[in-house]
């Protein structure tokens, strides 16, 4: 049954004006002890909790959360960035900083009614936690409503018939090979700068994002969005230390991307967040769509930038199973290739660090909490994508 509250309830609309000295000391009090009655109210009714709970059980029928993400998530969170993208900056960010001066200043807060609250100190702390529980719970139970839903929906494999299935050794090796190639013939197509790195400039990078999806719309025309031109994230340094390249953030419908990390796979990475705007959840299944929207764009930038994401994932699980194979695959790329691999290299090296750990356990812990089994080892899936696409496609004739 819906209940309805009314403000009179708690008296919150009854000026001081016209009391007597007597009624306005005694409504003050009244005032005082709000906080206490709402958190009371918010723990004997469990709204968030309630919430929560229906979304556990929905999620185990996909018709129930095609339905929602729709008819409700989805357009929601285009609305949201209908708003958010008339403006330049990016307004997660934004977000994020009045967050953390609100957590700090209730925390303050907090802290100063229990010191004043004396003989009530207890029952004021109690109020104080849960008000927190119950904003945090507010907050997951809105994050399930806008995003949380998709990872319960038809996925991309699903709707496409492209599925990620162990690959063989050979397999393996060959499409590799094939991505080193064509990493070789467009890394000259690219500006570079004296030392031979890719040196295209930011401004050309995210004027060129929004027609990126063309090609892959055109394979797979469930892809169709209108795509927004990203954000270029201030605080870009910070998210380098956390190990993220870019955030697809619902509450605003933007994407979000990481500008100091190396040029020559930020156009990838804007590929990447599009295909979360178009409500894919799994990383894995939106690094495969990053490579494929850029490889099919037509942008000899983006172009390049995918083909040497593909390879670095290629790359990785082939050195892991074969060194000599992978070293034979790398043999073949020019140096130019070399050099944007090497700082790709360094760059993150000189962030790995305790607090990069941190927020990948956290990011892990949270794919997880959504059905993602293998967690943040699920980008290393994008291979089976990646094999079984080109295996069948480009590499068919050769076989």
């Amino acid at each position: 049954m819906l209940k309805l509250l009314h403000a009179a309830d708690f008296h919150l609309d009854s000026p001081f004006q016209g009391l007597t000295a007597q009624q306005a000391v005694q409504r003050r009090s009244e005032q005082r002890e709000l906080l206490d009655r709402l958190a009371e109210l918010a723990q004997s009714e469990n709204v968030d909790l309630v919430l929560l709970a229906a979304f556990w059980i929905a999620r185990e029928h996909r018709d129930w959360m095609n339905a929602l993400e729709r008819f409700v998530s989805a357009p929601i969170r285009r609305s949201l960035g209908s708003l958010c993208y008339r403006v330049s900056f990016s307004v997660m960010e934004v977000l994020y900083v009045l967050g953390a001066i609100l957590a700090a200043a209730y925390v303050v807060w907090s802290i100063a009614a229990v010191v004043r609250a004396r003989g009530r100190r207890r029952r004021r702390a109690y109020s104080a936690v849960l008000g927190a529980v119950c904003a945090g719970l507010t907050i997951c139970a809105a994050t399930c409503l806008l995003w949380g839903v998709c990872y319960y929906t038809d996925t991309f494999q699903d709707r496409s018939g492209v599925r990620a299935e162990e690959v063989s050794l050979p397999d393996l090796a060959a499409v590799t090979a094939w991505f080193a190639e064509n990493l070789a013939e467009t890394a000259d197509q690219v500006p570079r700068d004296e030392r031979g790195l890719f040196d295209v400039s930011l401004d050309d990078i995210f004027a060129d994002s929004t027609g990126i999806y063309a090609g892959a719309e055109e394979r797979f025309p469930f892809l169709e969005f209108r795509d927004q031109t990203p954000k270029r994230m201030f605080f870009s340094k910070v998210m380098s230390a956390m190990n993220f390249t870019g955030v697809y953030f619902a509450f605003t419908g933007e994407s979000n991307i990481n500008v100091d990390a190396p040029a020559c796979l930020i156009p990838s990475t804007i590929a990447h967040e599009l295909a979360h705007q178009r409500g894919i959840a799994s990383e894995q299944e939106c690094n495969f769509l990053a490579v494929l929207a850029s490889t099919t764009s037509g942008n000899p930038v983006y172009t390049y930038s995918g083909w040497l994401m593909g390879y670095i994932h290629l790359g990785n699980a082939l050195y892991r199973a074969d060194p000599e194979a992978w070293q034979a695959v790398r043999d073949t790329l020019p140096d130019t290739v070399r050099a944007d691999l090497a700082y790709n290299n360094a760059y993150w090296a000189s962030f790995a660090g305790a607090a990069a750990d941190a927020s990948q356990t956290v990011y892990d812990t949270i794919l997880k909490g959504y059905g993602q089994a293998d967690g943040i080892r699920s980008y290393g899936m994008v291979v089976d994508l990646l094999v079984a696409y080109y295996r069948d496609t480009a590499l068919g004739a050769d076989r």
